[in-house]
């Protein structure tokens, strides 16, 4: 069966480091086909502006499997694009129809300066997990599977905190830059279980203060954070941030 290929039409942010202004240039692409990942579309862009001489569009990637969060750009207003928990590596253009006028823009936010085109420095989610600091375990040969007993329902809870690849898709839908969803997940995953309970008031404090420290916005429980997270991280993870946050100011 022959595949469906489309032609669209591309408005692709470009701008480089320490520029002031970028700007929204068009490019048109052609015989697009259907099966095509989004970063693949780009892909051929590029190849054809390169045979023209003209510089390609940079974009950041690396797995393209979905899974390591580095491909992230807003595709019409939306982050990672219309599809609900997906990736961009892993939209593919069946999504799109022939004619389709496509506007293509890097992450939003004072905390993701921008190196080029659609590539942010999201080096400050590096950083908040850094604060964080370490769990104590004991090393040494693997513990047995029930060593330490935990509830099924726990254990899947904290796997679907744990499931945030740290794109910043949240940060870049979130209207204030917020980064609470990422830095939710990140304590959630580990509160939740008995190995991180140990410094977990610690881990708590130190991660929210570099958040804020690295100027990201406040959360204001709009939602579009969940909305737009390719891991569907659900915003519970917030809500016991904030009680985690407050008991160790407490303690």
């Amino acid at each position: 069966m022959t595949t469906k290929t489309i032609n669209l039409t591309l408005k692709v942010w470009r701008q480089n480091r320490g520029e002031k202004k970028g700007k929204l240039k068009t490019y048109f692409a052609k015989n697009i086909s259907g099966d095509m990942s989004f970063l693949e579309m780009i892909d051929v862009v590029n190849e054809d502006l390169t045979k023209n001489r003209e510089e390609p569009i940079a974009f950041d990637h690396d797995c393209r499997e979905g899974i390591c969060g580095m491909c992230g750009a807003v595709i019409n207003g939306r982050a990672h694009g219309h599809e609900k928990e997906t990736t961009l590596c892993q939209l593919h253009m069946r999504h799109f129809s022939d004619g389709d006028t496509i506007v293509i823009e890097p992450w939003r936010s004072r905390a993701f300066p921008i190196i080029k085109d659609l590539i942010v420095d999201r080096s400050a989610l590096d950083r908040i997990i850094q604060s964080g600091g370490y769990i104590s375990v004991n090393t040494g040969g693997a513990p047995d599977a029930n060593a330490i007993p935990i509830a099924r329902e726990v254990a899947e809870t904290a796997f679907n905190a744990a499931a945030c690849i740290g794109c910043g898709a949240c940060v870049a839908a979130c209207p204030n830059a917020s980064a609470m969803l990422f830095v939710s997940a990140k304590i959630s995953h580990l509160a939740l279980l008995p190995q991180g309970r140990i410094e977990a008031a610690k881990r708590a404090k130190a991660m929210v203060r570099q958040m804020d420290q690295l100027g990201f916005g406040n959360c204001s429980n709009e939602t579009e954070c969940e909305a737009e997270c390719p891991k569907g991280i659900s915003i519970i993870n917030i809500a016991r941030l904030n009680r985690e946050f407050l008991k160790a100011e407490l303690c």
